[in-house]
């Protein structure tokens, strides 16, 4: 008898940004449902939409999240948060439904983590980790933390603009 042998190809991509700014005040934003509610604001060209599924941002919470008109692929994913530690500034969301998953993903998990530094200054460091599916191991789809990078860098710039001139 023949036994099928299963790959699975599992990889993860980090992209850490420099803030300038505290750790919790970064988390404020990160922390909860804020970052949903601004990206579609300051980023329309990377989600057009988030929309609260079910939760109040703690862990078990679902988002729907759209991409814009015209973006190739899905239109929308649902995510949900996995983990949300307020003492440590870790957030990991998986996604449960379309997007990556729809393009050969079997796992598709973003971690964000806020790390504080000294001199009031912290850094984002964004996390995915992926497998894929027999049928595209051999023809990875793309993974890319650019799409993070650019969110860390437009909060940071969003939370600095509300902060005012120190």
């Amino acid at each position: 008898m023949a036994t099928e042998l299963t790959r699975t190809m599992k990889g993860s991509l980090c992209h850490e940004y420099e803030t300038g700014l505290p750790a919790a005040d970064v988390w404020e934003v990160y922390g909860g449902l804020l970052a949903g509610q601004l990206i579609p604001q300051l980023l329309p060209q990377v989600f057009s939409k988030v929309e609260l599924v079910e939760g109040d941002g703690g862990a078990g919470t679902v988002l729907l999240v759209t991409f814009p008109p015209g973006t190739p692929g899905s239109e929308a994913f649902k995510e949900k948060f996995i983990k949300v530690d307020n003492e440590n500034y870790i957030k990991e969301a998986l996604v449960t439904e379309g997007g990556f998953l729809d393009h050969g993903f079997k796992k598709y998990l973003v971690r964000i983590e806020i790390i504080g530094k000294e001199e009031n200054t912290s850094i984002i460091r964004s996390t995915i980790e992926y497998e894929v599916d027999d049928e595209h191991a051999d023809n990875p789809p793309v993974v890319s933390t650019s799409g993070l990078a650019t969110i860390a860098a437009a909060i940071t710039k969003h939370i600095k603009e509300q902060k005012g001139p120190e």
